[in-house]
């Protein structure tokens, strides 16, 4: 026997399962290779783990480069093995490096490593977890940036500010004296923002350039020292640092050149479907995030 439903009774049974159809994909992010083809994550995790470095390009206030870089570090020290993992991080300064040894170590308390390791403002939301996690796995970690009022000097007054520093704070510095390749496509566009090196301001803009190439070799020489036989180093910074690999890559290169490095670059872009012409060739993977993805701060 045929049972017939009235139509609005219909409407009524249905109206629980269009409320839970999907809208259309929303993700919160998409992974492309540096020719700008879609990547596979876990490709990527195999290409990652058969390197010696890998540089992480972050935007330092996007939660979604802040998750991928905790689940990197797990899946990494998994494929790697105990003890194979290092963990370096820009946001840690070389002079706060026995703080984070022994935060890493489980011998200082939260409250005393961030009372006096001068953590970002943003430390809490955005680095806390994966230093946890280091911790928790026994994975030794290393702050491996140029303190900063050595680079607030070269800025000032150039490289030549550093010639009158005792031993003891050079030693804290990628070696001295410095070589700078103003030709470096990051530097070139740091010379840019001031109008060129030949402007009214150029000599501002050289200092502005040291200042940087004095935080990427002390990070390229902080990273060479802390590399062992069969380590791998993740290295978290800001995507400036070694976008285009130069920066970082550049000091790691011409201090190691068999050294093999991988470097991600998170960007933001309207659409996630493919990468921006701009975006192609920014790092061996870029991770692509909606433009109005929330930020940490």
């Amino acid at each position: 026997m045929l049972i017939r439903f009235p139509y609005r009774f219909l409407l009524l049974l249905m109206l629980p399962l269009l409320a839970f159809a999907p809208a259309g994909e929303r993700p919160a992010y998409r992974l492309f290779t540096a020719q700008g083809q879609p990547a596979d994550y876990d490709q990527m995790l195999v290409q990652l783990a058969q390197a010696d470095v890998v540089l992480f390009g972050e935007q330092h206030n996007d939660p979604i480069a802040h998750w991928l870089e905790v689940q990197l570090a797990k899946d990494l020290a998994q494929a790697k093995g105990p003890g194979k993992l290092v963990l370096g991080l820009e946001m840690f300064e070389r002079d706060v490096q026995p703080l984070v040894a022994q935060y890493a170590a489980g011998t200082l308390p939260d409250s005393a490593f961030e009372r006096q390791s001068r953590p970002w403002p943003n430390y809490a939301t955005d680095y806390r977890p994966l230093l946890q996690f280091a911790r928790n796995q026994h994975i030794a970690v290393v702050g491996t940036n140029a303190p900063r009022r050595y680079a607030q000097q070269v800025a000032r007054g150039s490289l030549a500010a550093l010639d009158k520093l005792p031993a003891a704070d050079k030693a804290y510095l990628a070696p001295l004296p410095l070589a700078v390749d103003y030709e470096l496509p990051g530097y070139k566009n740091m010379a840019a923002m001031f109008g060129g090196m030949t402007s009214a301001h150029g000599g501002g803009a050289r200092n502005v350039i040291q200042a940087q190439a004095l935080k990427d070799a002390t990070m390229a020489a902080t990273i060479r020292r802390s590399l062992a036989p069969g380590q791998l180093v993740l290295h978290l910074n800001g995507s400036y640092h070694s976008d285009h690999h130069d920066g970082i890559v550049a000091y790691l290169r011409a201090g190691q050149p068999a050294l093999r490095i991988q470097t991600l670059s998170v960007v933001t872009q309207a659409q996630l479907q493919q990468l921006d012409k701009e975006n192609v060739s920014l790092a061996d993977y870029v991770i692509v995030v909606p433009e109005d993805m929330t930020k940490t701060y």
